[in-house]
């Protein structure tokens, strides 16, 4: 991840004036034991299957990933992003192997049969109607624990 310094201008500036939404309340919930809980992933790779087509530039939509995503396409750009490691190796931007290991492990419940993916860089104040949706997916997936992978 760049820090803000090392981005080059006008980026820094239009990044850093970005607006985020205020949370009136914070949410709070029991959790469970991890080890009793389903866990999907959610990355910000801006990952689909080379099928697809490609994610927009700053769009807030998302895709969903099944567990056994076979061929996997990155499509997020940016001046600040090396994709290299994840080119090498999937499980940098989407660990599902990783999370297979833990649950074949014991650490975790189960893993979910559909993951998620965003665009990084998007505009946060766009993004409240995408977060709300993948809510509903999850909840009716009875997914217990998500696994933010931010790129």
């Amino acid at each position: 991840m760049a820090r803000a310094n090392d981005i080059p201008q006008p980026t820094r500036d239009h990044i850093l004036a970005l607006e985020c939404p205020a949370f009136p309340d914070t949410p709070w919930v029991a959790a469970k034991p991890l080890r009793e809980c389903r866990v999907a992933i959610l990355t910000t790779a801006a990952l689909h299957q080379k099928s697809e087509a490609s994610f927009p530039t700053g769009t807030a939509e998302y895709r969903q990933l099944p567990a056994t995503l076979t061929d996997p396409a990155i499509s997020h750009i940016s001046i600040n992003f090396d994709r290299s490691g994840m080119q090498r190796d999937i499980n940098v931007a989407f660990p599902i192997d990783r999370l297979r290991e833990l649950a074949a492990d014991g650490v975790v419940g189960n893993v979910a049969d559909t993951h998620y993916s965003t665009m990084g860089s998007t505009d946060p104040m766009l993004m409240s109607e995408t977060a709300d949706s993948i809510v509903a997916h999850l909840k009716a997936q009875q997914v217990d624990a998500l696994l933010l992978v931010p790129v």
